[in-house]
């Protein structure tokens, strides 16, 4: 793997409008990092976890994840994804749901979120949560693999 590699999106979200909105914004800001779409939480989880080309064969990504998704909270695929000695620990986390309860909010950063965004936001603070992930982005270059 090298390392301009760009990292792979994954967004798990049942909602095809959101989809489309949050993909719209993350062109909008200049991403161009590939968007893989689940709708649902035991599809995106066999991606992530057992398809060799998901992350966790294949490295980095960022998800962005539904809490409210048909067939399992999102916060059971959070839980997995930073579980302890789970491939994909490190991997950033952006919670993207239309819940803005305090606890829920809290629960999903102690579980390892990176970013929580609330939706349907009004479009402007989608749009820039959105461009600052953007950054988040370029920011997080996938790392040169060194022999210690």
């Amino acid at each position: 793997m090298n390392a301009h590699q760009m990292i792979g999106i994954v967004m798990i979200e049942d909602d095809e409008g959101h989809a489309r909105l949050i993909e719209k914004n993350i062109r909008r800001a200049g991403i161009l990092n590939d968007i893989k779409h689940f709708t649902d939480g035991h599809t995106a989880l066999s991606f992530l976890f057992e398809d060799p080309t998901g992350p966790a064969r294949n490295g980095p990504a960022l998800i962005l994840l539904d809490l409210n998704l048909p067939d399992m909270s999102g916060t059971d695929i959070l839980t997995r994804i930073k579980a302890e000695g789970s491939p994909l620990k490190r991997t950033p986390v952006v919670v993207l749901t239309t819940t803005d309860d305090k606890i829920e909010i809290q629960r999903c950063y102690d579980l390892g979120c990176n970013v929580y965004i609330t939706k349907p936001v009004n479009y402007e603070s989608f749009a820039q949560a959105i461009r600052q992930l953007g950054l988040f982005l370029s920011v997080i270059q996938v790392p040169e693999i060194e022999d210690q």
